[in-house]
């Protein structure tokens, strides 16, 4: 197929490709997607290799958001039946970390629901990272408080944060149908800040809320433009009692799809294949892995995983390694710094809405903020 010799060529030469060889590769069809996978494997291979690094999370402050982000179980006035607890205690976040790093995890990612952090959460969260790393000194330590204020992203530097993550989501356009409480420009602004302050910019998308491909492809050259180095890319989890708990909008096949259009439009940086894989990709996760080069291990901040275990057997079975901490992620010329089914004008029926796997979805009930151990 031309259009994959031609997104390859690009990859290999850290060219973007247009909007529109963005927007054909999600409208492929399935007889053509184990071609699609492999092109994108070529450039994830050229770039990553077999590696595949593992990433662990941990919730240090679940529910009770005052935002209202609709995709979200932790959102102000949700129903979902989520555990909701406050900051845990250094202590109590270290522990939970050693549990991820002791599973294979190369990066701890510090999640706080909320708007954004006060001076007095960041001096807490710095603590937590001096927790994490006096027992665990070469793990990356990425924070995700929410919208930062000015000096905010200094400060967690220099308390020995690597990373800063903080979504688009989705696109500029839409951005007010999915969130009022702050808008897609103030997340712009936060990537920025974290870049300048020297954290390593991680920011992603989520999909399967209803977007359009045209949206989709809007979020990921929004995202190509700041240039972060990771780019997690999350499928929606319906969560029952959240606005969006009817869209089920995704298939396997859709998510290989979104997944190979990431690499292209972002083939030197660590795509990250992030919440609702379990969900969504299913059985079809191991052939993921020939795209994105990155995954959290075990659970996410309010759903749960499957077992750590089962995601090393994957990497294993699939004929991938586990990134170890010697390892640098990133290419080199990186390394350095911190540096969706629309039939279109093709007249092809759209894909039947898959049906809605509400059994798929399970409400974490173990590790941080619980007395019941991980799962690393």
């Amino acid at each position: 197929m031309d259009l994959l010799n031609t997104l390859v060529d690009k990859g290999l030469r850290r060219e973007s490709p247009s909007r529109e060889e963005a927007l054909a590769v999600l409208a492929t069809s399935d007889d053509d997607l184990l071609d699609v996978v492999a092109a994108a494997g070529k450039v994830r291979r050229t770039w990553f290799g077999r590696r595949v690094k593992l990433n662990y999370l941990v919730n240090l402050k679940s529910g009770l958001c005052p935002e209202d982000c609709s995709y979200c179980s932790q959102r102000l006035g949700s129903k979902a039946e989520i555990l909701k607890y406050t900051w845990l205690k250094p202590d109590e976040a270290s522990r939970a970390a050693a549990a991820g790093v002791a599973g294979g995890a190369k990066r701890v990612c510090l999640v706080a629901s909320g708007r954004g952090p006060t001076d007095k959460d960041v001096e807490r969260v710095a603590k937590t990272i001096d927790a994490i790393k006096s027992e665990n000194e070469d793990v990356e330590v990425c924070a995700c408080l929410g919208l930062l204020s000015d000096g905010q992203a200094e400060r967690l530097r220099g308390a020995g944060a690597d990373a800063y993550n903080h979504n688009l989501n989705t696109s500029e356009a839409t951005y007010g149908d999915i969130t009022t409480t702050h808008t897609y420009a103030d997340r712009v602004d936060t990537v920025r800040k974290a870049h300048e302050a020297g954290l390593s910019a991680c920011s992603g998308l989520i999909a399967g809320m209803g977007e359009s491909d045209e949206d989709l492809v809007d979020v990921v050259f929004g995202l190509r433009a700041l240039d972060p180095d990771s780019v997690p890319v999350n499928f929606l989890i319906p969560f029952e009692g959240t606005p969006l708990a009817k869209e089920w909008n995704l298939t396997p096949q859709r998510c290989l799809r979104i997944l190979a259009m990431v690499r292209f439009v972002c083939p030197d940086v660590e795509v990250r294949i992030a919440g609702g894989r379990e969900v969504h990709l299913r059985s079809m996760q191991p052939l993921a892995l020939h795209i994105a080069n990155s995954i959290f291990l075990g659970d996410y901040l309010t759903s749960e995983g499957q077992a750590g275990k089962a995601d090393l057997d994957m990497i294993a079975d699939a004929g991938f390694e586990v990134e170890g901490a010697g390892e640098v992620t990133l290419p080199e010329h990186r390394a350095g710094g911190c540096g969706s089914v629309c039939a279109g004008d093709s007249g092809e029926v759209a894909a039947e809405v898959p049906e809605a796997r509400t059994d798929l979805v399970a409400v974490r009930r173990r590790g941080a903020g619980t007395d019941v151990a991980p799962n690393a």
